[in-house]
């Protein structure tokens, strides 16, 4: 199989949509030999963080001397991105081989009367394949949706770490912050640590399912502590006080006052992992390394030019927040394409200022809310809707050099900015 017939594969499975539940994904690692099995995993949940904080543990385990793979999604640009070893994604060639192999799998169980695996399932099994294949030392896997029954759920990872708890994908995890929150517990193990920065009635339920595993729990905010000292274009700076009363000072080059929470589970994760190794030095490194595109990613400082994945309200108002932060008094231009199925009113109550300026446009999914839908939720003279998104690139471009004390962002889905942010890298380029 090569890389572009294993492309041509992955989307015919799309057919098969979303189904949560792991009785295929269960079927299909026995077939494959339980590849999942063959290093210890972390695994990652959360409404928001959880990529930022999947990537800063992947960096400081790789500095730390572990060869370290990362599973995450969804991709902004290519498959490839969702698997990486020590920071790099796989090559095309590799990709391609463990999709095929997992694809034989699949097919057997079809042929035997199962249901085949959904997109998903493939290509975490793929991953957990590929993982094995490279002989990591350990491997920082991100949950796709929810946690007990997301694909990725199959693993029996020794380090649990729920960043948040909030609303989002009600219609399948459930209409409030308790029923959220116990799918994202189910990801807790026996015999595990769970790490986590939740509270209230989520942090109710991550202990209560805890105390059922035998797990130990350690909160940030309770037996740890985290102290914002700055933010900037550049980073953040912070103390991280640990359980023993000792205090480091970190960096790093994520933006945003939340991006301390996302980056001190990270360290927390990855000192309960193996202390001896992950030294202050290695946390320090794997900080100063770790990126996540997509998220406040400054694309330009001048005039000012943001990319943001933001997706559902509490994305929303973290972006706000650090918009605010960042660029203290500044008003912004944003070129904004939402999901219908999302809450789109929530979203943009609390991103949008009424001294802002809305550029409405349709990101590039089914599921996407037409330009004229997504205008419709401001007054006509804040916003103009853009049907092509390529257009509304221009038009935000063309209003940044017009207004340059004013910001320009992109962000209401990753649909979205899987689509843009290329275009713009590459007009950047050529200025």
């Amino acid at each position: 199989m090569t890389y572009q017939e294993s492309i041509a594969y992955l989307e015919g499975l799309s057919r098969f949509g979303i189904r949560l539940g792991l009785e295929r994904m269960q079927e299909l690692v026995i077939r494959l030999g339980h590849p999942e099995r063959k290093y210890p995993t972390i695994h990652i949940t959360g409404t928001n963080g959880k990529g930022s904080t999947t990537a800063c543990l992947a960096a400081i385990l790789q500095e730390a001397g572990f060869r370290t793979g990362m599973y995450t999604s969804p991709h902004l640009e290519r498959y490839t991105e969702r698997m990486r070893i020590d920071g790099l994604e796989v090559e095309e060639a590799v990709f391609a081989h463990a999709i095929e192999q997992t694809a034989a799998a699949a097919r057997e169980m079809e042929r035997d009367g199962l249901e085949h695996p959904t997109q998903f399932e493939v290509l975490t099994a793929a991953a957990f394949v590929m993982f094995a294949a490279m002989k990591v030392d350990y491997a920082v896997i991100e949950v796709g949706l929810g946690g007990s029954l997301d694909s990725t759920n199959v693993i029996e990872s020794r380090v649990a770490v729920i960043t948040n708890v909030t609303l989002e994908h009600e219609d399948r995890c459930g209409s409030t912050v308790r029923e959220i929150a116990e799918h994202k517990a189910g990801i807790i193990k026996k015999n595990s640590r769970v790490l986590t920065a939740a509270q209230g009635e989520a942090l109710e339920v991550i202990r209560r399912r805890a105390a059922d595993c035998g797990a130990v729990v350690q909160v940030l905010g309770e037996e740890w502590q985290a102290q914002m000292q700055s933010v900037s274009l550049t980073g953040i700076a912070w103390m991280l006080q640990q359980p023993n009363g000792s205090s480091w000072p970190l960096q790093a080059r994520l933006v945003g006052e939340h991006q301390v929470y996302n980056a001190s589970l990270a360290v927390m994760a990855a000192l309960t992992v193996r202390e001896t190794a992950v030294n202050q030095e290695a946390v320090a490194r794997g900080l100063a390394k770790a990126c996540w595109p997509g998220r406040f990613e400054v694309l330009r400082t001048q005039p000012p030019l943001v990319v943001d994945g933001a997706h559902n309200p509490a994305g929303a108002a973290v972006l706000r927040r650090t918009l605010d932060q960042v660029f203290p008094g500044r008003e912004v231009l944003f070129l904004l394409g939402i999901l219908k199925d999302k809450d789109i009113e929530g979203i943009t109550g609390l991103l949008v200022r009424e001294q802002d300026r809305v550029i409405a446009v349709r990101p590039l999914s089914e599921r996407a809310a037409e330009a004229g839908d997504l205008a419709s939720h401001f007054p006509p003279h804040q916003v103009e809707a853009v049907p092509d998104w390529e257009e509304g690139v221009n038009r935000l471009l063309e209003l940044a050099e017009q207004e340059p004390r004013k910001v320009a962002c992109v962000a209401g889905s990753l649909y979205l900015l899987g689509a843009v942010r290329p275009l713009l890298l590459q007009k950047l380029q050529n200025e």
